[in-house]
């Protein structure tokens, strides 16, 4: 005798293991697994299902899910080819992809942005040396001293 009550109670807790959009495809396919399995059983003499068995079906079906997700397709590799121009030469998804710590030199060639990245005192001091306006005692030991902190050491 089938008893979809425990059949629900042992899908909804493995139907959380699939991605959001598949939970009810799973839900359905672990009840139906277990209903095909209980009939089974009653056909050939058979008696219940035992908890251990439930879950072990359930486990099967996710593992189930899971190997058809990969076989689909639609985990996609970043060694995946998007273009192939006409002379050979294939550019891979992997290429594509943007660098967070790659250096935009066009950017760098625009002095507002250059300005951004630097104290506004020096940025000041660097104006007057190129206008020619002459620095006083103190805009040279500010730039000394940004000099000093900005050097590298040898040793």
């Amino acid at each position: 005798m089938l008893d979809w009550g425990k059949y629900i109670t042992v899908a909804d807790r493995y139907q959380y293991k699939a991605k959001a959009q598949d939970r009810g495809d799973l839900n359905h396919n672990i009840i139906i697994s277990l209903a095909d399995t209980q009939t089974r059983l009653d056909s050939n003499g058979g008696g219940q299902l035992s908890e251990l068995a439930m879950l072990r079906i359930a486990s099967c079906r996710v593992a189930d899910y899971w190997r058809s997700e990969y076989r689909n397709g639609r985990v996609v590799s970043l060694n995946q080819v998007v273009y192939e121009a006409d002379d050979g030469n294939q550019i891979e998804l992997i290429d594509t992809l943007a660098d967070d710590k790659a250096i935009d030199l066009e950017a760098w060639l625009d002095r507002s942005v250059w300005e951004l990245g630097f104290p506004k005192r020096l940025v000041e001091i660097v104006r007057k040396r190129l206008y020619g306006i002459p620095l006083d005692n103190q805009d040279k030991c500010y730039l000394w001293r940004f000099r000093q902190k900005e050097q590298k050491r040898l040793f």
